[in-house]
């Protein structure tokens, strides 16, 4: 059996279909704001943006005045779709071509916001590497967002499997470094109005000697 091309998979996605169109896309990602506010960052606080090729996230955090932005994704096309529609803002971000699980970073971030990447990870041996790398970038007291589909929300995106989350099995993967702050739910109405049940979920990073 061939093994699954994951950058190919998003690469091809983001060639044939306008943002608009994908079934991911948020014209303001609210939910995502308002918890990025309650993190209480500083305007120059490093923010990471994992899978956010094509969203219009960081458009938003510029307009607030955020000025130490990273996008991260897989897909290069997504990457320039983003930093075409910023035009010269554009040269205010960081941009990383990357599979989140093969990730290494140059320095250490106050906030890692992923919206619906983590779900698609169905092999445990890949979301451990999610993990690792999100460890290796989140510093000690920054603040871990991951949006995913809720427990009884959609079981394939992009035609791909995913994985269910509630807090439960979030914090399972995880580990004791994270203590939850808040959690949401949110019925995403897709461009071709249908609708899937997301739950967001805001983290704290902690030593691990805290969990006690």
């Amino acid at each position: 059996m061939q093994e699954f091309d994951r950058k190919a998979h998003w690469q091809n996605v983001y060639a044939h279909k306008e943002v608009t169109e994908v079934s991911w896309f948020q014209a303001k990602p609210a939910l995502s704001l308002e918890l990025i506010a309650n993190s209480h960052l500083e305007p120059s606080a490093p923010i990471i943006d994992v899978g956010g090729g094509a969203s219009v996230l960081v458009d938003q955090l510029i307009d607030q005045g955020f000025t130490n932005l990273t996008v991260l994704d897989i897909s290069g096309a997504a990457l320039a779709k983003s930093a075409k529609r910023l035009g010269e803002k554009a040269g205010a971000v960081n941009w990383l071509e990357s599979d989140v699980t093969a990730f290494s970073p140059d320095s250490r971030v106050a906030l890692w916001h992923d919206r619906a990447v983590f779900h698609f990870l169905t092999d445990a041996a890949e979301r451990q590497r999610y993990v690792g790398a999100l460890k290796k970038t989140l510093r000690l007291g920054g603040h871990l967002i991951i949006a995913a589909f809720a427990i009884g929300g959609p079981e394939k995106c992009s035609g791909l499997p995913i994985v269910q989350y509630d807090a439960a099995k979030l914090i399972a993967e995880l580990g004791p470094e994270f203590r939850l702050l808040e959690e949401r739910t949110e019925e995403h109405i897709t461009p071709a109005q249908r609708v899937q049940k997301f739950a967001y979920f805001r983290f704290e990073r902690i030593a691990e000697n805290e969990t006690a």
